[in-house]
């Protein structure tokens, strides 16, 4: 890869998440950290705003953009994909919003490069959620973004009941079963909780703010933390 290319790709990695760290980004460009040090140094001494240093992670400052890119033929192919894929194993307002998102891609690609894209031979059966899955799943989903509490009537693995009062994390999907990962008050801790299991859900009007040692980032460092047992495999 030339290195004017590589700058670039250090900024489009950069742009995408909230922070990242020299180590991700030497593994996806496969260089040494060393050679991630100098590039960023060489970004900053251009003029581009990323803010952060080595050790900690790198983020772009506000009000930084790029001109719209053009995707290619096969990074077309793989958004056709993956829309197809995970339309059947969402909530039906996503799956209506993969679909308007798609069709506003596909619509400004080259005739031959849409015409490639949709050709694509990968599919996923539809309907592979009952509804009662998806209306859970979008709840929960949308209880995420808000950062809304939430009151709950769930059965363990045995069938034993319990209310819980959660503050909603994310949700999982594990090939078989969804779950959704939150800080139980009754716990005082992080729980899972598989979605065919809640027998009744309300969101609540108490929002919550992130806290330390309660958010999803303090979640997922434990699971990288304890790998051979992960919170999914938790009893509430």
């Amino acid at each position: 890869m030339r290195r004017a290319d590589r700058l670039f790709q250090i900024v489009q990695l950069i742009r995408g998440r909230r922070l990242t760290t020299a180590a991700f980004l030497a593994q996806r460009l496969e260089v040494s950290e060393r050679t991630v040090y100098r590039d960023v140094a060489d970004l900053q001494r251009q003029g581009v705003p990323v803010e952060g240093e080595a050790g900690v992670g790198y983020r772009l400052g506000a009000g930084f953009d790029l001109p719209p890119l053009m995707f290619t033929q096969d990074e077309a192919s793989a958004l056709v994909a993956a829309a197809r894929l995970a339309q059947s194993w969402v909530d039906s307002a996503m799956a209506r919003d993969m679909e308007t998102a798609l069709g506003k891609i596909l619509s400004v690609l080259p005739l031959a490069a849409r015409a490639s894209a949709e050709s694509i031979a990968l599919y996923a059966p539809a309907l592979v959620l009952d509804e009662r899955t998806r209306t859970r799943l979008q709840t929960l989903r949308e209880a995420v973004q808000s950062h809304h509490k939430l009151s709950m009537d769930y059965r363990d693995v045995a069938g034993a009941p319990s209310q819980r009062i959660v503050r909603p994390l994310g949700c999982f999907y594990w090939g078989k079963v969804w779950t959704f990962s939150a800080w139980c008050e009754l716990r005082s801790d992080f729980r899972d909780f598989r979605l065919d299991r809640i027998d009744a859900i309300e969101v609540l009007p108490e929002r919550f703010r992130d806290e330390p040692g309660k958010t999803l980032a303090e979640m997922l460092r434990r699971m990288e933390a304890a790998p051979l047992k992960p919170v999914p495999l938790q009893q509430p």
